[in-house]
């Protein structure tokens, strides 16, 4: 039992906190007339100037319910309960209170677990001073904050569950991206070591110098291949190092679909493609990859999909895009983790990643990569 209290006492707070936004300069701008309008309307209002003067002065308090949750949970504690308690009169009774259930929300969803502690205390004694003249108002002034509770800590358990799989994706996708990495370079220090233990097998007739340096090479290269796959083992789990080379710009035609069910998909390349690294090329073949996929399992009604890769002097831009139906399409809905495993890809190299409906209908992903990957 002390080690549950301890771990809920040093529960650290959600973070990142969003910062305010438009909803809460909208939502103070509707509470304030309304309380001023209710306390004009309502003929049984008990201490009326005082009632309303609270449920208008309160209305603030909702812009730091996220940075500072338990101080404006106490302010209201001191301004509902504790003066009216000690003045003699009964606490604010204004219906459009109501709106002072979001500060326990925004406690229990974005405070620490000292903070949620001492606020679930201060809220006890709220609920116990405000109905010692009406005990019968007991149980459901508890019934009502319990549920205030649960559900802040229901959306802050969902959040925190969301986050980890968004940190689990992101993982998943540095591993594929160490992997390419590794087998792309890994090849090409294969063809090292072999071309110099090809050297040192015909060199008895050359100085002794070359002998010397193919030496070197071959050893130099031993021991990096080495070191990668010692590296790199845990990242694949046990799995064998493939040592020939990943998926790149020059594998994307594969992705050409001109018969069967379903859309069709076609593929254009223009630039100069020659001098790309080995990690840009696989991360463009992926993402087309991976966009594809996404086009043929979602896009409603597709007859199309289209794939242009275009290079200049210091990027590779890739754009995908289908003609579906894009009418139910939610443009403000959470990005799926494989969309976010294309960002996180991208973003490891520098580049960018966006995917979203498109205006004039389908779906689009498009991505901008440097030439030479990240910058080191």
């Amino acid at each position: 039992m002390l080690a549950l209290l301890r771990s809920v006492w040093d529960e650290p707070r959600p973070s990142p906190v969003p910062a305010r936004v438009w909803r809460d300069w909208v939502l103070v701008a509707l509470l304030i007339p309304a309380a001023a309008l209710e306390g004009v309307l309502r003929p049984d209002l008990p201490w009326r100037a005082y009632s309303v003067t609270v449920a208008i002065g309160l209305v603030p308090t909702l812009l730091w319910r996220r940075t500072r949750p338990l101080s404006m949970l106490t302010i209201c504690f001191v301004a509902t309960s504790l003066i009216p308690a000690l003045l003699g009169g009964p606490s604010s009774d204004e219906y459009t209170a109501a709106y002072l259930l979001i500060l326990p929300y925004a406690l229990f969803r974005w405070g620490s677990g000292r903070e949620a502690v001492i606020g679930f205390a201060v809220m006890l004694i709220s609920v116990g001073v405000s109905t010692i003249s009406a005990p019968g108002d007991l149980v459901g002034a508890l019934a009502v904050m319990f549920a205030t509770i649960g559900l802040g800590g229901a959306f802050r358990y969902r959040a925190g569950e969301r986050m980890r799989e968004l940190d689990q994706v992101k993982l998943l996708e540095r591993e594929r991206l160490a992997r390419d990495l590794h087998d792309t370079v890994a090849h090409h220090v294969s063809a090292m070591a072999i071309r110099a233990q090809a050297g040192l097998a015909t060199s008895a007739s050359g100085p002794d110098a070359a002998t010397e340096a193919l030496r070197v090479i071959e050893a130099e290269a031993s021991r990096a291949l080495a070191e990668m796959r010692a590296m790199v083992r845990v990242l694949r789990r046990g799995q064998p190092a493939d040592l020939t080379p990943g998926r790149g710009i020059g594998d994307l035609k594969e992705l050409t679909r001109r018969s069967g069910s379903g859309p069709s998909v076609d593929v254009e390349v223009s630039g100069d493609l020659g001098d790309l690294s080995p990690a840009v090329g696989s991360a463009v073949y992926r993402l087309a990859q991976e966009s594809v996929t996404n086009a043929l399992r979602h896009a409603r009604h597709a007859t199309r999909v289209e794939i242009r890769v275009a290079a200049d002097e210091t990027s590779v831009h890739l754009r995908v895009s289908d003609d579906g139906d894009s009418g139910l399409i939610r443009p403000n809905a959470s990005a799926g983790y494989g969309i976010l495993g294309m960002i996180e890809r991208a973003d490891l190299l520098g580049g960018t990643c966006a995917a979203g409906p498109d205006p004039d209908g389908g779906w689009t992903v498009t991505a901008a990569l440097p030439r030479t990957g990240p910058a080191t």
